[in-house]
Parts: structure tokens; sequence; C-alpha cells
């Protein structure tokens, strides 16, 4: 069973979708903390502010902790998509400092690209280097290197280890996605990436 994380704050529809188009089985859409501890692997979409987003989770009474014992303690697969991704960090840094899950360390900073023609967020296709992933090994290929982005701020890792692909933006360059064992991140949306995000989304059901 596969749970996308419902907590108000998502693109949930449209991942649910993809998901099944990639050839995902038994997908059910949930914040009730007692199925996701059930769950096999579990999906957290994300669209918004990460204050506003954070405090979705907390918002749900055992949530956090529910999604704590699953990921950290029994190492089911996570995918985290933008936002969702970003809440892996220590913290996000926007009007103010917000306490993030801490699964990665690092920081969601603003993009600076330093060039006034491109604008803030960053809205559209980007191309995505890849490093070391076995994700993106599977799904990206010669004709496969740009996907859709819609993001005003960028995960800075701590440790590059855990930069599983980069993308730049002017002189901005940023973690286009995030690994660390069991847990997996993309800043940018495969769901609305096409032929790409659905390539990557296979790959990712297919490789845990």
């Amino acid at each position: 069973m596969l749970a996308i994380i419902d907590y108000g704050f998502g693109n949930i529809r449209s991942v649910h979708k993809a998901l099944l188009e990639a050839g995902a089985n038994d997908v059910i859409i949930t914040h009730d903390p007692q199925i996701i501890k059930k769950a096999d692997k579990l999906v957290l979409p994300g669209v918004g502010a990460y204050a506003q987003c954070m405090g979705g989770i907390l918002a749900i009474d055992g949530l956090l902790e529910a999604l704590e014992e699953k990921v950290l303690k029994a190492g089911a697969p996570f995918l985290g998509i933008c936002v969702g991704m970003q809440l892996l960090a220590d913290v996000g840094v926007e009007f103010e400092t917000i306490k993030g899950l801490g699964w990665i360390s690092g920081k969601v900073t603003k993009l600076y690209p330093r060039n006034h023609d491109l604008k803030i967020p960053q809205m559209g296709w980007n191309e995505v280097k890849p490093n070391d992933c076995k994700y993106f090994e599977s799904a990206w290929d010669n004709e496969t290197k740009d996907v859709y982005f819609v993001h005003s701020y960028a995960f800075r890792t701590q440790n590059a280890e855990n930069i599983a692909a980069s993308c730049t933006y002017g002189a901005d360059t940023f973690a286009a996605a995030v690994q660390k064992d069991n847990i997996f991140g993309v800043q940018f949306h495969p769901e609305k990436s096409q032929k790409a995000g659905l390539k990557l989304l296979k790959a990712w059901l297919e490789n845990d």
C-alpha cells in the first residue's frame, strides 16, 4: 500500500493520478496516523509556504509521530515533492525561521539567481543534472533532462552527499533532489513533468 499524505497543502489529485500512471497499485490518500503506520511507501506533496505546510502536519494529531515511526524507525520508502521535500530540512528561512522535520541536515532559503531577467518564483522547465542516485540512473537518458519547477526557495543541504541532483537558475545552483537512505525528495513537480516525471516516479516505485 502506498499512502499519499493529505495534510491540506499539496497537488494531491495530480500526484495520485501520476503515481497510478507510473504503475503504482493500492494507492490511498490519507492523514490517518494508523493507516500511515500500515503503509509500505509514503509520499508527501507540498505547495505553498514552508510555515503553512509544517503547520499543517503539526495540526493533525499523531501525524508527525506516525511519519517518524514509519520512515525513521521502520525505514519505509519516502518521497517528498516540492515543499514536501523542503520540509525534510532542519529549518526553513522565509519571513521567519521555522523548524522542519530535520531528516536531512540543511536549511531552506530563498533562490538568488542574481539576474534581473530571471523572475522569482522560478516557474517552468529547467534542466536537472543527476548525481549518484539509483532513481535517476534508471530514469534519465540523453532525452530526459528537463522537469517542471514552481518555487521561490531551495534546499541547501549541509552534506553534499545528500544531493541526488542539482539545477542551476542564473547564478544559483541548488538541490533539485535530495536523498538519504530510504528518504528521497524532489524540488520539481514530477506530476507536472510529463514523460520525465513519470519515468522518475516509476523508477522510485520499482527500486524500493
